[in-house]
């Protein structure tokens, strides 16, 4: 087939068969991509209506005995990546293998341990994308687009392996980003899997509360709660297979909490103070847009009807504004029949965006 350009603008070494073990919504999705790339995919799932689905999807075909796939991607739940990572490498000598686990160190260890001889073709991934669906119906060839996605080669990798691993990522719309194992798993850590659970004990105070209190939620309760309605037996074996990581990062969380519940208890606003404003500089850490640093932002509130067309007619009239919205969130009024729409834009121009809205008839305010 025609060679494509790769991650480092040469000449792309992923000319396939490319297996997908695991045809989930990653699986799936990787599938997808590779298909549309005009790369030959070969699918395999201890499920079978989920292989007929995904071949259904045009996703690939089965695989069968004879296949010599050029690169595995191991795309099962983090429980058993370990075993089957080991598996695809004893019984495909020729082939690279990766994965799309949320966790690196653990799956290296257990191939360091059960199959040493093979560790040079083994190089973890782990796109950070996803969705609230799961399941081979629920993917699509775009999830990875603009997302990044770890490549985690170790000391023992093959150069060719991990080159074959970010022509992965990059195929799939994806940009490959290089970290160890052990730095990928303090990085989701602290990313991810510590917020997920500080997430899930803030909505477990909410399941707990009177009728009453819950009717004052807002849309500061929904962010800080959202990640807290996925998949508890899944998330339970992401964060046990990085329970070091997230043991340390714990450990200083609950450190910091004993500070609060003094600083509060007693009064202390200097020291209250203190932690307040670390958590306000940590989101200012977090990158801005396309990867740079953050830029003074905006929030201009308009009121919406909750009626068909009404958001489509509050974009176009943002639009005649000249002002780029960067974010947009929506929240609804529990006592009437409207939204409150969030609209997120350089600090400089939110001035010049609700003088448009309400020249329009909206009803706005900073």
């Amino acid at each position: 087939m025609e060679k494509t350009g790769n991650a480092g603008g040469g000449l792309s070494t992923l000319t396939g068969p490319v297996e997908i073990i695991g045809v989930g919504l990653l699986g799936t999705s990787v599938a997808l991509a590779c298909s549309s790339a005009g790369i030959e995919v070969l699918l395999s799932d201890a499920v079978a209506s989920h292989v007929r689905t995904a071949t259904g999807l045009g996703a690939g075909r089965r695989r069968k005995d004879g296949d010599q796939p050029q690169l595995i991607v191991v795309a099962v739940p983090p429980a058993h990546l370990g075993e089957v990572i080991v598996k695809a490498l004893r019984e495909n000598p020729d082939a690279v293998v990766t994965d799309v686990g949320s966790v690196k160190a653990s799956p290296l260890a257990y191939v360091r341990e059960h199959s040493p001889r093979d560790v040079s073709r083994y190089v973890g991934g782990h796109p950070m994308a996803g969705s609230e669906r799961s399941g081979p119906l629920a993917a699509t060839s775009a999830l990875f687009e603009g997302r990044p996605w770890a490549v985690t080669p170790h000391a023992d990798a093959d150069p060719r392996a991990t080159q074959l691993v970010d022509e992965l990522a990059a195929l799939c719309g994806g940009v490959p980003l290089s970290l160890s194992p052990e730095d990928h798993d303090q990085a989701v850590a602290r990313t991810s899997h510590v917020p997920h659970l500080m997430a899930a004990l803030v909505a477990g105070r909410l399941a707990v509360a009177p009728e009453g209190h819950l009717g004052l939620s807002g849309q500061g309760v929904r962010d800080v709660t959202r990640v807290a309605a996925g998949d508890p037996g899944l998330y339970g074996q992401i964060v046990a297979g990085n329970a070091r990581a997230v043991t340390d990062l714990l450990t200083e969380v609950r450190a910091q909490l004993d500070e609060m519940i003094a600083a509060v208890g007693n009064g202390d606003a200097a020291a209250l103070d203190v932690l307040l404003k670390e958590g306000q500089a940590g989101t200012r850490a977090i990158p801005g847009k396309h990867g740079g640093p953050q830029t003074a932002q905006a929030i201009v509130y308009v009121t919406v009807p909750d009626e068909p067309g009404n958001l489509a007619r509050l974009f176009a009239d943002a639009g005649e504004s000249g002002v780029n919205i960067e974010d947009v969130r929506i929240d609804h009024d529990p006592g009437r029949p409207v939204g409150v729409m969030e609209l997120v834009v350089a600090e400089t121009a939110a001035d010049q965006m609700q003088a448009v809205l309400e020249s329009r008839g909206w009803v706005a305010h900073r």
